[in-house]
C-alpha cells in the first residue's frame, strides 16, 4: 500500500487484508457484511481510493452489482497490458479473475480513445461442473 502512496489507515488495511484472503472479485456488499460495524461511506471511499491508487480493479460482470479485486503487483489497470478476462459462474454467481488470460489489444478506428475494456466470459466454474 506504501508503493502506492495511499495513507495506511485502519481501515483501508482492515479491507486490504479481506481481499487478500478473496480467490473471488467481491461486492461492496460482501464487504459490508463482514465489517458489520463499519459504515458503508467508508467501505466506499476506502474501495475507490485503491482502485485509483491500482491497490483493486473494478469489474462489471453483468449483474449490475460492481465487483472488487486486487491488482497484481507492478500492475497500472492499463489497456495495452494489464487487463485480464475475468469468469462469472451462471451458477454459484461468483466472479474469478482469471489474471493469466490477458485480454489482447483491440485497434478501435480513427478518432475513438478507449478508456476502459472489460471482457466477462460466462458459464459454470469448475466447483460446480464437477
Amino acid at each position: 500500500m506504501e508503493s502506492s502512496k495511499v495513507k495506511p489507515t485502519a481501515m483501508r488495511l482492515l479491507v486490504l487484508q479481506f481481499l487478500l484472503t478473496k480467490k473471488v472479485a467481491v461486492s461492496l456488499s460482501n464487504i459490508e457484511d463482514y465489517f458489520d460495524n463499519s459504515d458503508r461511506t467508508t467501505l466506499y471511499r476506502t474501495l475507490k481510493t485503491f482502485v485509483e491508487s491500482g491497490i483493486a480493479h473494478q469489474i462489471d460482470d453483468g449483474t449490475g452489482i460492481t465487483k472488487y479485486a486486487l491488482c497484481e503487483e507492478q500492475c497500472n489497470c492499463e489497456i495495452e497490458t494489464d487487463l485480464h478476462l475475468h469468469f462469472h459462474c451462471n451458477n454459484c454467481n461468483e466472479t474469478i479473475c482469471l489474471k493469466d488470460h490477458k485480454i489482447p489489444q483491440i485497434k478501435v478506428p480513427d478518432g475513438f480513445v478507449s478508456e476502459n475494456i472489460n471482457l466477462v466470459v460466462k458459464g459454470i466454474c469448475d466447483k460446480c461442473s464437477v
